[in-house]
C-alpha cells in the first residue's frame, strides 16, 4: 500500500497544468532533435550518438511527466490510482536517474579523450547498459519500501510519505548522487579547460597534438558535447532544490510554479543543445562549401592532395634543374 495525500488544491492543480504543457514542449523540442539526427545520418558518428542518448533520455523523463496530468482526478477514486501513481513515480525516477547516468558518461569520455588522449569510443556499449539498467534499480528501492506516493498539493506523483524518514529516503536516492556528480563533473570540466589551455600555448615536444589532424578534428567535434554536462548542471541545482521544497512541504504550503518551469527546462535543454549544435555546423559546412566553389580549380583539392601535388611539382622541377647543371649536354639532348 502506497502513502498519499488529501485532497487536490488548485494551486496544485496549477502547478500540475503547468508541468504537463512545459514538458509537452520538451517532447517537441527532443523529438525534433532527435528527427535530425536521423534525417542527416549524424548516428553514423559516436559523438552525435552520445548526444543523442542524452536527448533520448530527456525525451523519456519529459513524456513521463506529461502524463502526471491524469493525476488530476486523484483525490476522486484515490484506490483507482494509487498503482498508476506509483508507475508514473518509478518512471520518473528512473527517467532522471537515466538522464543523470549518460550526462555523467559523456563528461567521463569528455575527460579522457581532451586530457588522457585515449579514446573509449569501444566502450559505448558500457555507457548504454549502465544507463538503462542500473536506474531500474534505484528506482525499486521506494517500490520496495512502499514510498511512492502523490506530493502533499496534489500536483506530483514522486517519493512523498507520510513519515519522518521521507526526506532521508529522497536525498539519498537523488539530490545526494545527484550533488556528488555535479562536484566530480564540474571538477573534471575545469581540469579539461586548464590541460586544452596549457595544450594551446605551452605546446610540448612528447604530445604530438599541434601536428596531428586527426586528433585535432576528432576534438573539435567533441568539444560541443561539453554544453551538455554544462547546461545539465546549471538547471539541476535548481531541480535539487525542486525536489528538496517538494519533499518538505507540508499540506500547508503550495508548490512554486517555477519550480515546475525549471524542471521542464532540464529535461528541455538538451533537444535545444542539439538543435543548435547541428544547425550551426551545417551552416558551417554550407559556407565553406561555397567559399570552396569560389575558388580556383587548383585550389579545390583537399589539403593533403594540394600539399602531395606540391611536393610533386617542386621535385621534379628539382631534378631537372639539378640534371641540367652537372651534365647540360645530356640534358639538352634529352628535351631536344
Amino acid at each position: 500500500m502506497n502513502y498519499s495525500y488529501g485532497n487536490l488544491t488548485s494551486v496544485g492543480a496549477t502547478n500540475m497544468i503547468v508541468l504537463a504543457i512545459c514538458n509537452s514542449t520538451s517532447v517537441v523540442v527532443c523529438l525534433l532533435a532527435s528527427t535530425m539526427v536521423l534525417v542527416f545520418r549524424l548516428y553514423r558518428k559516436v559523438v552525435y550518438r552520445l548526444a543523442l542518448y542524452q536527448v533520448l533520455s530527456s525525451l523519456a523523463l519529459a513524456f513521463v511527466s506529461v502524463f502526471q496530468i491524469i493525476f488530476i482526478n486523484y483525490h476522486k477514486n484515490t484506490g483507482a490510482y494509487d498503482r498508476a501513481c506509483s508507475a508514473i513515480a518509478w518512471l520518473t525516477l528512473y527517467a532522471e536517474w537515466m538522464k543523470l547516468l549518460f550526462t555523467m558518461w559523456v563528461t567521463f569520455h569528455l575527460f579522457c579523450f581532451a586530457v588522457l588522449l585515449k579514446n573509449l569510443k569501444k566502450l559505448e556499449a558500457l555507457y548504454i547498459t549502465t544507463s538503462l539498467f542500473a536506474p531500474a534499480m534505484v528506482a525499486s528501492v521506494p517500490l520496495i519500501t512502499h514510498s511512492y506516493g502523490l506530493s502533499p498539493d496534489g500536483s506530483l506523483c514522486y517519493i512523498y510519505v507520510a513519515r519522518d524518514d521521507a526526506f532521508i529516503e529522497r536525498f539519498a536516492l537523488w539530490d545526494a548522487p545527484a550533488l556528488v556528480l555535479l562536484f566530480m563533473a564540474s571538477t573534471a570540466m575545469v581540469v579539461m579547460v586548464i590541460k586544452l589551455a596549457q595544450r594551446a600555448y605551452w605546446r610540448s615536444s612528447y604530445e604530438p597534438i599541434s601536428g596531428d589532424d586527426q586528433f585535432q578534428k576528432a576534438l573539435k567535434h567533441l568539444l560541443p558535447l561539453a554544453a551538455f554536462p554544462i547546461l545539465f548542471f546549471i538547471f539541476i541545482i535548481p531541480v535539487v532544490i525542486f525536489h528538496i521544497y517538494v519533499a518538505k512541504s507540508s499540506t500547508s504550503k503550495a508548490q512554486k510554479i517555477s519550480t515546475f518551469v525549471f524542471y521542464s527546462l532540464w529535461t528541455m535543454n538538451s533537444g535545444v543543445t542539439l538543435i543548435v549544435h547541428i544547425s550551426v555546423a551545417r551552416c558551417l559546412a554550407r559556407k565553406k562549401q561555397e567559399i570552396q566553389v569560389a575558388m580556383p580549380p587548383a585550389n579545390r583539392l583537399p589539403k593533403r592532395q594540394r600539399i602531395s601535388v606540391n611536393s610533386s611539382l617542386a621535385s621534379s622541377a628539382c631534378r631537372e634543374w639539378y640534371a641540367m647543371r652537372i651534365n647540360p649536354i645530356q640534358y639538352k639532348r634529352r628535351t631536344t
